[in-house]
């Protein structure tokens, strides 16, 4: 979700490994990497985060405002990801969730039916491309006015991917999506507008946050409603994550602010990362983010993706609508905190 007005929440997936993921649920199967070109199945009898997820929530502690990120590669998608959503590595496989607006919401003078705007209309892509930004499929999520998806996460065995009608306080369809099979289900509904979840790799429960992350909601797997909770951090609204081990999840987001430097053409955008601990909800760390994309915009505008890269830290980014490209950065030192 990305609000219209002085805000705007953005992708955040995180990484918990290469060769295996962070997740898998007791008795079922988890992809993990092959050396060809696809993903293969790989069997796990607990559901706890790999060594590589706790070693990527332990790298955040050492992340500053300081910290900055190498561009490495600059991949250009071989397909129109419109405004892109949320983003997740699966094998040799990139998953990428994003909406294409086909009639733009309209405010009301006045509320209608709780509603502050018409719902517009769109269509919900979950685009699956490779490494080359070649797409391989794109899986259409959604009915009627729920068109806009949400950021995703992987628990091992599916993609959780929430799709909600583009305007707070809506209604939202939450999938399970197989990525061997590349088919979606309906798993639940919400009367909410959910913006993006996570799934926690210790209670198998699901965490989402609502238009603005506003407000975080937890369910089990079967969308049974376990708590609803004010978000107390106004720094950036988030819209994706994942689960990193012991408990943790890293968000991202972006918050727009008047730019009277520019006139006000142009909002300025603050982007950020924060580990928050799922059990409480509060946030444990958050550090801003400033680099910039070929089309300006903060590099965690959009769909984000985390992973390990030896002592340092691997962020993959799709900052930009339309034919945008995958970028690739690094932290540079990262264990010298500055």
């Amino acid at each position: 979700m990305r609000k219209t007005t002085l805000t705007a929440a953005v992708i955040v997936s995180i990484s918990t490994g290469l060769m295996a993921f962070a997740a898998s649920s007791t008795g079922s199967t988890a992809l993990a990497m092959s050396k060809g070109n696809g993903p293969t199945m790989a069997t796990s009898k607990t559901y706890q985060a790999n060594t590589e997820g706790q070693n990527l929530a332990s790298l955040f502690d050492n992340l500053t405002r300081n910290t900055k990120w190498q561009q490495k590669e600059k991949i250009d998608l071989q397909f129109n990801n419109y405004h892109s959503q949320g983003l997740v590595r699966v094998g040799n496989l990139f998953y990428m969730s994003a909406v294409q607006v086909t009639q733009t919401p309209v405010k009301y003078d006045h509320p209608q039916g709780g509603y502050d705007r018409t719902p517009g209309k769109g269509i919900g892509h979950l685009f699956v491309f490779d490494k080359q930004g070649k797409l391989i499929k794109d899986i259409r999520l959604g009915e009627g006015d729920i068109y806009h998806p949400g950021g995703l996460d992987f628990d091992g065995k599916n993609i959780w991917v929430p799709v909600a009608q583009y305007r707070p306080n809506s209604e939202s369809i939450v999938y399970k999506v197989d990525p061997q099979a590349m088919t979606a289900t309906v798993a639940f509904r919400v009367h909410d507008h959910i913006g993006g979840l996570v799934r926690d790799g210790q209670n198998g429960k699901i965490i989402g946050n609502s238009w603005g992350s506003r407000k975080f909601y937890e369910w089990n797997e079967k969308g049974q409603q376990l708590l609803v909770k004010e978000n107390a951090s106004f720094y950036v609204d988030y819209q994706d994550g994942h689960y990193v081990g012991q408990g943790k999840m890293i968000l991202s987001g972006v918050t727009e602010f008047p730019n009277p430097a520019a006139g006000n053409a142009k909002p300025f955008e603050l982007g950020g990362l924060a580990l928050v601990d799922m059990k409480t909800l509060n946030t444990i760390r958050e550090v801003p983010v400033t680099e910039l994309s070929p089309q300006g915009h903060v590099i965690t505008r959009n769909p984000v993706f985390l992973e390990k890269a030896g002592q340092e830290m691997r962020l993959y980014a799709v900052p930009d609508d339309d034919h945008g490209s995958l970028l690739v950065y690094e932290t540079n030192n990262l264990s010298n905190k500055q």
